[in-house]
């Protein structure tokens, strides 16, 4: 008895499609559905502010002017200016010392020990008592709002680092001993690489911590700064002007965050779980 073959199939398959096209309707319908959310929303205060009818709740469109007045005169970027200014100076502390306390927590179960309970305070302090004891202790200027954004994102980045330590492959340490690499290679080969992400989303939900607990040590201590206009416009009882700058705040916010979370696909798009 004779069996026959059967000839391949020298057709080809389809290709599947690249998974990245497919987020392309994805990302067109959440923007779809943020733009409806934002036109909702403005109805909705456009209709209160006709029914209260008083100057304690402005119309949109005076709220608009007032912004693009601020803009305009100068007066944005000088206080913006000043605030990230304070944000920069407090995040140049919170590297320096997240990354030296983090790398020992990843490196020493002690150190990990120690710190944790400390950073866990910190981390979850209230920004309110942030702001109250900058006021406090530095007064008027910005001292306050720089510590208070190096205390604020210091934990974020810490425990990122520490993270990212910890996810050095113990095999690639040995192999790197047994071939009798300097310590100076070893970081810069081998801990550096596997610390670029996790010091990278340690900064954006620091920075997100950060500049909302600083606005806010402004508020109650600062003499510049986006949360010093906040209350003066507050003392003044300029409702428009009070949610102009909140409105700017909001925008600048957005787009730094936007700003960020682009960087952090584009540098790392290289890993699975980001890309």
């Amino acid at each position: 008895m004779t069996q026959t073959v059967a000839p391949p199939n020298l057709r080809p398959e389809p290709a599947h499609p690249a998974r990245w096209p497919l987020r392309s309707p994805l990302r067109h319908r959440r923007w779809l559905v943020s733009g409806l959310t934002l036109i909702l929303a403005l109805g909705a205060w456009v209709a209160a502010a006709a029914w209260i009818d008083d100057p304690i709740l402005p119309k949109p469109s005076g709220v608009g002017e007032q912004l693009v007045a601020i803009v305009v005169s100068g007066e944005a970027l000088t206080n913006f200016a000043a605030s990230i200014g304070k944000i920069a100076a407090g995040f140049a502390i919170a590297m320096v010392g997240g990354l030296l306390v983090g790398f020992a927590m990843g490196r020493s179960r002690f150190m990990a020990a120690y710190f944790s309970l400390p950073l866990f305070v910190l981390g979850n302090m209230p920004g309110l008592t942030y702001a109250v004891f900058g006021l406090l202790i530095f007064g008027v200027g910005a001292g306050g709002p720089i510590v208070v954004s190096a205390l604020v994102a210091l934990p974020f980045i810490a425990m990122n680092v520490a993270e990212g330590v910890r996810s050095v492959d113990g095999n690639l340490l040995a192999m790197c001993q047994a071939f009798d690499r300097s310590r100076t290679d070893v970081l810069r080969h081998l801990y550096l690489p596997a610390l670029a992400t996790f010091v990278f989303a340690g900064v954006r939900y620091g920075f997100a911590m950060a500049w909302k607990v600083e606005a806010l040590t402004e508020v109650f201590g600062a003499s510049s700064g986006v949360g010093f206009m906040i209350r003066k416009a507050y003392q003044e009882f300029q409702v428009a002007d009070m949610l102009a700058w909140t409105a700017l705040f909001i925008i600048a916010m957005v787009l730094i965050e936007r700003g960020l979370a682009y960087l952090e696909n584009r540098f790392f798009a290289w890993r699975k779980e980001i890309a």
